[in-house]
C-alpha cells in the first residue's frame, strides 16, 4: 500500500495537498470546471482546508462555473428566481411554468456568456413562428429572461444584456399582432349572449358569461366567487380573492390543481355594483342550485363557489376557453347560412377568450362613462395607464360617431 504523504510536522496530507520545501507553504491543486489546473496557497494547513471546503461547496453550487462565465442560462435563471422572495406564489409559479415549458430544455442550456442579441431575437422569432406563440405570451417569457441576463450583467459575468431592445424590434415588424386584446363589438356581444340563451346545448353557460360580461372580473376572480361574496340586498359583489389553476402533466395526461390567492394586485380587492342582468343571472343560478345541489368543492378552506361544471366542481379556465371556441364556431356556421338566405352580410364573432370578455366590459364602460377613476376602481386596475389605454382605444373608435352627433345636434354652419 502506498505510504501517505506528510507535512514537516508529521501530519497526513489529503489528496491534492502538498507542502513546498522552499518556504513551507501548503498548496492545494484542483481542476476547475473548464478543465484547467489551479492552485490555492496558505501558510497554515487549517486555513487551507477551510478554503478547500468553500471551494468544493462553490463548485457543487455551480458558483465557480458561474464566475468562470461557463454557467448556462438555466443556472442563472434558477439563481435569479431564488432571489425573488417578494413575488406572490401565483406569479412565481407562472414564471417557473413558462420558463420550464419554453426555455429550459432548449435555449436555456446555452452558456450565458456566449449569447448575443441576435440569438435572443432568433429564439423569440422561433417561438412566434414555429411554436405559434402570441406576442403577449412572449412578453411573459421576456419578463423572466431579461432580468436573468440582467443579473449576470450586474455580477460581471457578461458585458451587455443581449435581450435589451429585442421586444421593441419585434413590435416594429409590420403585420404583427402586438397582443392587443380587442373587445367584442356591441353587435358581436349581443349575438354571443343571444345565441347561448336560445341554444339548449349551451344554455348552462349563460350565468357565467353574463357574470363575466357584466362585471369585468378576471377569470380567476369569477370562478372563485362564492355565494357569501354576493350581497343581493345591496346588489354588490365583493372581489377579495382569486382562484388559480395550475396546469401540470403526469404520464402525458393533463392534470392540474387549484389554490386560493389574493387578486392580481392590491387594487384588485374591490366592490363591484351589480347590474340587473348580473343580478337576474345569479338569482337564476341560485334557484337552480337550490333544486339540484350546490358546489361542494373545498379549496384552501374555502367553500360555496357559485359557478360549477357538469361534474359539480369549479371551472377550469382552459375548459371555459374551449367552450367559448365551440360556441362561436357553432354560431358562425349557422350565421353564415342564415345571412346567405336573408341576402345580408353575416355578423360573425371573432376568436376570443375569457380575458376578452373583461376587455369587452371595460370598453362598454368607457363608451358610457368619462370618469377614469371610477372605471379604474371597478376594473381593479393597479395603474391608471391601463385604464387610459383602453379608454383611448374606445374613444378613437367613437370619434366619427361623436362628429356625426355634433353635426346633427348643432347647426354650426
Amino acid at each position: 500500500m502506498a505510504q501517505s504523504r506528510k507535512d514537516n510536522k508529521g501530519r497526513v496530507l489529503r489528496k491534492g495537498e502538498t507542502q513546498r520545501s522552499c518556504d513551507g507553504k501548503y498548496v492545494y491543486t484542483y481542476t476547475d470546471p473548464e478543465g484547467k489546473r489551479r492552485s490555492i496557497y496558505s501558510k497554515d494547513i487549517v486555513e487551507l482546508r477551510e478554503r478547500e471546503e468553500k471551494l468544493v461547496k462553490d463548485q457543487l453550487d455551480g458558483l465557480d462555473t458561474y464566475v468562470a462565465g461557463s454557467a448556462t442560462i438555466n443556472f442563472v435563471f434558477d439563481r435569479y428566481i431564488s432571489t425573488k422572495s417578494e413575488l406572490r406564489r401565483t406569479t412565481m409559479s407562472n414564471y417557473k411554468y413558462m420558463y420550464d415549458r419554453f426555455v429550459r430544455e432548449g435555449f436555456g442550456k446555452r452558456k450565458i456568456a456566449s449569447v448575443k442579441y441576435s440569438d435572443v431575437l432568433q429564439f423569440y422569432q422561433h417561438l412566434l413562428k414555429d411554436r405559434k406563440m402570441q406576442i403577449n405570451t412572449l412578453e411573459t417569457i421576456h419578463t423572466v429572461l431579461h432580468p436573468t441576463f440582467q443579473l449576470a450583467l450586474r455580477d460581471d459575468i457578461i458585458r451587455k444584456n443581449p435581450s435589451d431592445g429585442v421586444m421593441a424590434q419585434l413590435k416594429k415588424q409590420p403585420g404583427k399582432n402586438h397582443g392587443v386584446r380587442h373587445a367584442l363589438t356591441l353587435e358581436q356581444q349581443r349575438a354571443f349572449t343571444n345565441y347561448i340563451e336560445n341554444n339548449i346545448q349551451y344554455y348552462q353557460w349563460v350565468p357565467l358569461f353574463k357574470f363575466l360580461l357584466g362585471t369585468g372580473c378576471r377569470i380567476g376572480e369569477a370562478i372563485g366567487i362564492r355565494w357569501q361574496d354576493i350581497d343581493f340586498e345591496k346588489r354588490t359583489i365583493s372581489i377579495n380573492h382569486s382562484l388559480i389553476y395550475y396546469a401540470t402533466k403526469y404520464k402525458n395526461h393533463p392534470m392540474g390543481s387549484f389554490s386560493i390567492s389574493l387578486p392580481k394586485t392590491e387594487a384588485g380587492i374591490r366592490i363591484i355594483p351589480m347590474m340587473d342582468s348580473v343580478y337576474n343571472a345569479l338569482q337564476t343560478e341560485l334557484q337552480y342550485q337550490k333544486e339540484n345541489g350546490f358546489n361542494e368543492t373545498e379549496i384552501d378552506g374555502m367553500k360555496g363557489f357559485v359557478f360549477m361544471n357538469r361534474f359539480g366542481n369549479v371551472h377550469n379556465p382552459q375548459a371555459i376557453n374551449r367552450a367559448i371556441k365551440r360556441i362561436y364556431e357553432s354560431y358562425n356556421a349557422e350565421e353564415v347560412v342564415k345571412a346567405k338566405k336573408q341576402h345580408r352580410e353575416p355578423v360573425l364573432i371573432p376568436h376570443f377568450s375569457c380575458h376578452h370578455l373583461r376587455h369587452t366590459f371595460c370598453s362598454r364602460i368607457c363608451e358610457n362613462e368619462t370618469n377614469l377613476k371610477v372605471i379604474q376602481s371597478i376594473m381593479g386596475h393597479a395603474n391608471i395607464e391601463t385604464t387610459l389605454d383602453i379608454y383611448a382605444e374606445v374613444t378613437e373608435s367613437k370619434k366619427q360617431e361623436a362628429i356625426e352627433n355634433l353635426a346633427h345636434k348643432l347647426d354650426i354652419f
